[in-house]
């Protein structure tokens, strides 16, 4: 006997229910799954992270040569900036188990104050802590405000093919008066202060304010010859050309005076300092940074499976 129309429709919403029952478990079982995931990816991270910051300087038992990196453009707010390198800088001399330091530089310059800031606490660290020597090792590049840092350490040493020098101060600007004549553009500028338009690239160059520019850029100069010459002291030659902003190779530097030896971060600690255990002070930044350092994307594109998966589901 054919079943009536209330008992098939009776059975479809009971199946209906036992689905939704059914979908609405799986989808409280994934979002639990998730989140105990992502828990025990949290607390795995930061464990991580922590046993990692502590066991450079545990398996560091006895003297070790203590190591920070200055790794790009010297400048406020980067991690070659003065506040990060000083803060592992002061860490390094402080610690008590700290043999020597060395500086690992690989940088084409930057700010010449961010630069004479890093030169300055060197040289304050190097007078509180006397028994604790700094020596510079240059990787790829140690030039302008890199080399000014360099020139406060007790010996640079370099490979034979890094560039070191480029001891000159620069003002990038251009100029398109004629370009604008040709648009039929005309500059208008206000002005309270009349060089408060120093340097305007749409206006004609001004012999007088192109002179003071000039001068500026002069006393920057001499700043940073005086900072060579005090850290480098004899060493240097009297070749004219040392200070004209030219670059050499680290064998050329060798000759000049500019750098010491050749050498590397592991001989230097091994055979210079005699502490071969290194420890790195450079500062990571914070938990966050650290997170996204160690894990790049990889938790991100783990998010993105996981919900697309969940999409599929249902």
């Amino acid at each position: 006997m054919p079943e009536s129309n209330t008992e098939i429709d009776y059975q479809k919403i009971v199946q209906k229910l036992a689905f939704a029952a059914i979908n609405e478990q799986r989808r409280a079982r994934r979002w639990r799954i998730f989140f105990t995931s992502l828990f025990f990816l949290y607390v795995t991270v930061v464990g991580f992270m922590l046993i990692d910051s502590g066991a450079s300087k545990s398996s560091a038992e006895g003297k070790h040569t203590a190591l920070v990196k200055l790794s790009g453009v010297i400048a406020s707010g980067e991690k070659a900036g003065a506040e990060n390198v000083i803060m592992g800088l002061k860490s390094a001399f402080e610690d008590e188990d700290t043999a020597g330091v060395i500086l690992e530089i690989n940088s084409p310059g930057g700010s010449p104050v961010q630069s004479a800031y890093i030169y300055d606490e060197i040289k304050r660290l190097r007078s509180e802590h006397e028994s604790i020597p700094l020596y510079v090792v240059v990787a790829d590049i140690a030039a302008s405000g890199g080399y000014f840092v360099a020139a406060a350490a007790d010996q640079i040493y370099v490979n034979k093919s890094s560039l070191v020098g480029s001891i000159g101060v620069r003002m990038d600007s251009f100029g398109a008066v004629d370009l604008m004549k040709k648009m039929g553009v005309e500059r208008r500028l206000l002005l309270a202060g009349k060089n408060k338009g120093l340097a305007d690239p749409f206006l004609p160059e001004d012999p007088l304010q192109k002179a003071h520019l000039q001068q500026m850029l002069d006393e920057v100069h001499n700043h940073f010859i005086d900072a060579v010459r005090q850290g480098r002291g004899d060493r240097i030659s009297q070749q004219d050309d040392l200070f004209s902003g030219l670059i050499w190779t680290g064998e050329k530097a060798i000759e000049l005076g500019l750098v010491d030896e050749y050498g590397t971060t592991q001989t230097v600690a091994r055979d210079v300092i005699e502490a071969e255990t290194i420890v790195n002070f450079t500062p990571r930044g914070g938990l966050i940074e650290q997170i996204v350092d160690r894990l790049g994307v990889s938790i991100s594109r783990q998010v993105q499976a996981y919900f697309g998966s969940n999409i599929g589901l249902n």
